[in-house]
Parts: C-alpha cells; sequence; structure tokens
C-alpha cells in the first residue's frame, strides 16, 4: 500500500500553530513517525527533539512544492512497488511511506509490529540541495531506484522463506525493526551482505543509473572506492563474523567523522560497505536470481562468493 503523508505535513505548515500542528500529526501517525525518529534521528522524548521541529516547520519548503506540483509522486510509488511484488516475489504484507523528514536518511526500512515498512523523506529528492531541510538535492528520477532499495530490505527482514539474521532478530524484538539493536548483534557479514542485496535489488527494478547512483556515492567516492577495494576486502575479513555497532557506523553509516573511518592508516569513504556488501552477492544474485538471493542466508552467500572466486571446489 502507498501512504502519503506529504499532504497532511503540507497543512501542518499552514496551520496557526505548526509546532501544535506538528505534534498532532505525529500523533495521529505515531507507530511509523515513531520509529522513524527511534532508528534514524532520536528519540522524541529527547530534550532535542523539539528544536529540530521547530527547524522542520520553519525551513523554506518551495523546493518541496515545486516538487510536489511537477511530479507524480504517488503513481512513481505506485509503479516501483509493482516492479517489486513481481520481481522480488513479494509474500509478505508492506506499505510504503511518502514522507517528508527532518533531514535524516534520505530514505530506510522499517518493521512496525511484523508489517515491513520502507520509506522515501522526499526533502531529498527536489533536484537542489536545501541547507535548511538538510535536503541532499538528489534527483527526482532516482526515488524508484530508493524506494526499491528499502523494499528489498522488508522482504529479507519480513518474508516467510528470509533465512535471515535480521529476519530471526527482528522477530525476537516482537517483530520490530530496531537500527541499534541489529547494529549492534548482527554480524558484519551480515549487515554487508543486507546492503549489498538491497543494491543489487534497485538495479534490477530500475536499470539504467549509473552504479555510484544505486551505492548513493558521488562519482569521486565511487572512485576511491574502487581504489581501495582489495584493501578493504582483505581488512575486513578479520572482522566480518564480529558484531558491534561501530562497524556499522564504520561501514555503512553516513555522517561519520574522519576518525571514525579510519582503518589501517586510512580514512574511507563514507558507507564504503555498500559498495564491498554488493560485490560480497554478486555470485549469489547471478546464481539464484534477485528473488531468492533476498532471502539467502550470508553464510550462503559467503559460500557461493567463494565457489565463484575458486577458493572452494
Amino acid at each position: 500500500m502507498i501512504i502519503n503523508l506529504v499532504p497532511e505535513f503540507m497543512a501542518v505548515l499552514e496551520a496557526a500553530d505548526p509546532l501544535g500542528a506538528y505534534l498532532h500529526y505525529i500523533d495521529d501517525h505515531l507507530p511509523i513517525l515513531n520509529a522513524y525518529w527511534h532508528n534514524y534521528i532520536l528519540d522524541l522524548d529527547s530534550p532535542h527533539a523539539e528544536d529540530i521541529i521547530q527547524r522542520t516547520v520553519e525551513a523554506d519548503r518551495r523546493d518541496l512544492q515545486a516538487l510536489t506540483a511537477t511530479v507524480d509522486l504517488e503513481a512513481v510509488a505506485e509503479e516501483a512497488l509493482v516492479s517489486c511484488a513481481d520481481l522480488f516475489e513479494i509474500d509478505s504484507p508492506l506499505d510504503v511511506y511518502l514522507m517528508v523528514g527532518v533531514g535524516g536518511a534520505n530514505a530506510g526500512e522499517l518493521v512496525v509490529a511484523g508489517r515491513g515498512i520502507a520509506f522515501v523523506c522526499l526533502e531529498h529528492f527536489t533536484g537542489r540541495a536545501n541547507p535548511e531541510t538538510l535536503g541532499l538535492g538528489l534527483r527526482p528520477d532516482l526515488l524508484p531506484l530508493w524506494i526499491a532499495h528499502e523494499i528489498a530490505h522488508t522482504v529479507r527482514y519480513c518474508s516467510p522463506s528470509s533465512q535471515s539474521e535480521m529476519k530471526r532478530l527482528i522477530r525476537k524484538m516482537n517483530g520490530n525493526y530496531d537500527y541499534w539493536e541489529t547494529g549492534s548483534r548482527v554480524a558484519l557479514r551480515e549487515l554487508l551482505v543486507n546492503e549489498g542485496l538491497a543494491v543489487a535489488a534497485s538495479k534490477k527494478v530500475a536499470p539504467g543509473f549509473e552504479l555510484w547512483d544505486y551505492l548513493g556515492y558521488t562519482r569521486r567516492q565511487y572512485r576511491r572506492l574502487r581504489e581501495l577495494e582489495a584493501f578493504l576486502s582483505h581488512h575486513l575479513q578479520s572482522e566480518m563474523e564480529s558484531a558491534g555497532l561501530g562497524y556499522r557506523l564504520r561501514y555503512l553509516s553516513g555522517g561519520m567523522s574522519a576518525a571514525q573511518r579510519l582503518v589501517r592508516g586510512k580514512v574511507i569513504p563514507e558507507r564504503s560497505g555498500y559498495y564491498i556488501g554488493l560485490r560480497m552477492v554478486e555470485a549469489t544474485v547471478a546464481s539464484h536470481g534477485i528473488a531468492r538471493a533476498l532471502r539467502t542466508s550470508a553464510e550462503d552467500c559467503r559460500e557461493l562468493e567463494d565457489r565463484a572466486a575458486g577458493r572452494i571446489a
């Protein structure tokens, strides 16, 4: 199901008391927005939350208004969802949310009470950077790519046939995805495979873009990662079975300082694990197809990677 929260957000901005209206908006969609804030921003009961909300309702939104006036966002999302349903053989319920965030992730995945959620934050897809909203200025034509990326995660987390460790942990947490808990308790191998498969899935649904677009990199970051691939792949072998939030932040999160991304004297690009993860799952996607690959365990992906590389017979 496509759920478009943008009209309600725009109504918040027109209210006599935008701050109060935003708080009512949160209450109206609390399960989803509370999960979004907790996983991608900070907890709503944090003392800093009101400052973020105030900035959000005061920001210049002319770029967002232009986007909604020129792009049929629901049609874009519906087309992407239909393609994903076919290619990924979706067998568990999910929703796609079109929303306006508070400057955190451009897109993301959630599981709330066992239901998969893919969301895109449209302030990032207006085509021009906006310092007031922290919008990244991504092109609107990238929306299907990111919708597919996040839907792929929900398949891995929720499909009855998924062998992912992420799925098992989410079930233990009463069917709720928690970025911080999964990042702390799941081995780095699974985290890398998880993102690599989502990138591979987005390529299937929305072909024709440059590889760095699928990875969420600039062209310069991509070139740097190609230069560092052998170094990183060798280094990561000693960390693959380790778990700890620091690994997820170093290899898979944006906004990390240079010191946090220092690996054996080299500062690696942000989110370098997306590229390494993609390389790790290429053999699985080629062997199984994307629908089955999304449900394959990280250990089976490792075996297929080793066979393709001639490391095992």
